[in-house]
């Protein structure tokens, strides 16, 4: 089966968040379940740059203000990848200074509309025969960026009175939905009465997630819990009775982790590898990173750490208020991270006040947050919601037991350790609440776990033997696709 993978990041060529592990990752579990995948990616200076023997596939033209001259479509390898690939070559597009959504400001581009509708109309362009030589039988679109992939699918096979190419559409975070003015609609190419409640308007907008949740064949989350969770108004951002209306082809699947990336037996990145079964290099990795971080050499302390973006809703102002109480404990805190300036502020004035027990790295450092999780005791995501989270598999991984709120793919993939559970499915702890009490009482049963030293270890070999690979996952899509292509 050939499946096209659309999606505006990969990992390792660019990363802002885990959408790009996921694309990164999917491929290579497919081609090991005997499919074809391709990804589609817009033509970012990494990702050109990582894209080898590229040939021209075609020049593009496409409609409404998305034309421009020389827009070519690349085929080509990713060896980091692992997987083929087209890149949308449109340098107006996507070279530019800032991110890749960002500009140096920090504030979106004007266009944004523009670069990612041309990502979705290449994508049925691929669809409907662009290259000769491959044809996907799915189009599989990742988030908002590409969430226009099934709509131009839609609209080619309304206007061209071609066979319609099945579609799965993904959403990472239903958060994050790409709402543009209305009067930008007609600059996409679109059919006029697409822009309707029965299509991509949105409260006198045009919104390209709604319009991938309403046009896709079929829609996946994360997790299933998340899953549940977005057909309710608390985190449905609006669309939760869209969802409702389509939760007969809404399916669940939890992300995995790439064994080749994230895997502390063979792991080159950390001070020492270790196993379930032989533990005493994580000691030596904890022991490198309280030297790293100029923090207390101190075996005994237990070390949190959390490797997130800086936002609300990943809860970091519980953490905040929490921290004299952590320390006043004995306990060490290690943040890696980066996004709203007043938490970064914040996080950084609680570091010089404790500089033994407190250290924050502002930023992203993908190799430091490996030296980070392994050597770290407990690894904290507090968030308010949280469709799957990545952070808490990396610390099931790495022996650094999760502390969790229980909410999404949290609440899929961490076992609540208490007195009835150890010896049954404990791999970490869960609260409920979303508050600071709610958070200190995690913490206190993490802290009085730690000091009981044979628990500990039984719950962090259970972690680490937990299963999160991505193999379940890629059969459960492989089952998706099949029913959805034609």
């Amino acid at each position: 089966m050939r499946i096209l993978q659309v999606s505006a990041e990969i990992y390792p060529l660019l990363k802002t968040g885990g959408l790009a592990d996921v694309a990164g990752a999917l491929p290579a579990a497919l081609q090991a379940l005997g499919a074809e995948p391709r990804v589609l990616l817009p033509g970012f200076e990494s990702i050109l740059g990582g894209l080898k023997d590229a040939e021209t596939v075609a020049v593009l033209a496409p409609p409404g203000a998305m034309a421009a001259a020389g827009v070519r479509l690349l085929h080509g390898r990713l060896p980091a990848c692992g997987v083929d690939a087209y890149v949308i070559d449109a340098p107006a597009c996507y070279l530019r200074p800032g991110g890749p959504y960002l500009d140096a400001n920090q504030q979106p581009y004007a266009d944004n509309h523009l670069r990612f509708a041309l990502l979705g109309w290449t994508a049925a362009q691929l669809a409907g025969g662009l290259d000769p030589r491959w044809q996907p039988d799915v189009v599989h679109a990742h988030d908002w960026h590409a969430a226009l992939a099934p709509v131009y699918l839609a609209a080619a096979a309304e206007t061209q009175h071609r066979p319609r190419t099945g579609s799965l559409y993904t959403v990472h975070n239903l958060a994050y939905q790409g709402m543009f003015e209305a009067r930008h609609f007609g600059e996409l190419g679109l059919p006029p009465h697409f822009f309707a409640m029965h299509g991509v308007e949105f409260h006198g907008q045009h919104n390209f997630m709604k319009a991938g949740l309403y046009y896709a064949d079929r829609i996946s989350t994360v997790s299933p819990t998340y899953a549940r969770e977005i057909q309710g108004p608390e985190q449905g951002c609006g669309l939760d009775g869209l969802l409702r209306d389509r939760a007969g082809v809404l399916s669940g699947i939890l992300n995995g982790v790439d064994d080749a990336v994230w895997n502390p037996a063979t792991d080159s990145l950390l001070a020492a590898n270790y196993d379930p079964d032989q533990l005493a290099g994580k000691g030596r990795c904890k022991a490198a990173l309280q030297r790293e971080l100029g923090l207390a050499r101190a075996p005994s302390a237990p070390l949190f750490c959390i490797v997130s973006r800086l936002t609300e809703q990943k809860g970091l102002h519980l953490v905040l208020e929490a921290l004299p109480d952590l320390v006043q404990r004995g306990a060490q805190f290690a943040l890696l991270g980066s996004g709203d300036a007043d938490l970064e502020a914040a996080f950084r004035t609680a570091a010089t006040a404790h500089p033994d027990a407190i250290a924050v790295k502002l930023g992203y450092d993908e190799h430091f947050a490996h030296r980070l999780v392994a050597g770290s005791d407990a690894i904290m995501v507090p968030s308010r919601f949280e469709p799957c989270g990545l952070t808490q598999l990396y610390g099931l991984k790495y022996g650094t037991l999760p502390l969790v709120r229980n909410v999404g793919g949290l609440a899929d993939t961490v076992a609540d350790a208490r007195l009835e559970t150890l010896d049954v499915d404990a791999s970490g702890f869960v609260f409920d609440e979303f508050s600071t009490a709610g958070l200190l009482q995690a913490i206190g049963r993490a802290l009085a776990l730690h000091r009981r030293r044979a628990d500990w270890k039984q719950v962090q070999q259970r972690a680490m033997r937990r299963p999160c690979g991505w193999d379940a996952a890629a059969r459960t899509y492989l089952g998706l696709y099949r029913r959805i292509a034609p």
